[in-house]
């Protein structure tokens, strides 16, 4: 029997149940296998925090090791390629490009916030919004997936240099307010890493 198989515990108060024992299923139930309402703090972070976290992982997604790029590089290539490489607001799988969800990167909370991990950079590491998805409130322990070591920066950026170059020489991405916010955020997040 596995050290965290729980399905013991539930056989034993099928068992008390069966026998018309609810009280002492119910003991079993709370000393043994108790629910613990986690306290749910918020879940907020800005596009800089997001950032300098995607730069302090490498923009490598630490729980498989896969190189991710900086999002707003996709959605510059879904501006200039639409018919190649849409892009959909709400990210509907039938009018998205895969590579949103394969290659965007996202912050995921390592201990779920719903089971009392904290909503702060410490708790925060760089995933794929695939795999973020996957992930969503459970455990790594749970899902047998372990954190990978950051990447190397000056390896792989994520494409962010490239990015924060190409709205450099075309002022007019500029003017629109998403690329001019993630320009503004990832030419200020990258001073701060060097």
């Amino acid at each position: 029997m596995e050290e965290n198989d729980k399905s013991h515990i539930i056989a034993e108060i099928c068992q008390a149940v069966l026998g018309g024992e609810l009280e002492r299923a119910a003991v079993v139930l709370r000393y043994t296998y108790p629910f613990t309402r986690p306290t749910v703090a918020g879940r907020k972070y800005t596009e800089s925090e997001a950032l300098r976290i995607f730069i302090r992982d490498g923009f490598v997604d630490r729980y498989s090791g896969q190189r991710l790029v900086f999002s707003p590089v996709l959605r510059l290539l879904s501006r200039l390629l639409p018919e190649e490489f849409p892009f959909h607001p709400n990210w509907k799988m039938d009018a998205c490009h895969i590579a949103y969800w394969e290659l965007s990167p996202t912050l995921d909370h390592v201990v779920p916030v719903t089971l009392g991990g904290a909503d702060n950079a410490t708790n925060w590491v760089c995933t794929s919004m695939l795999r973020n998805s996957v992930k969503a409130n459970w455990t790594l322990e749970a899902l047998g997936w372990h954190l990978v070591p950051p990447g190397d920066l000056h390896q792989w950026d994520g494409l962010l240099q490239w990015f924060v170059t190409y709205v450099e020489e075309h002022q007019e991405l500029a003017q629109e307010p998403y690329f001019r916010r993630w320009h503004r955020a990832a030419r200020s997040a990258w001073q701060q890493a060097l």
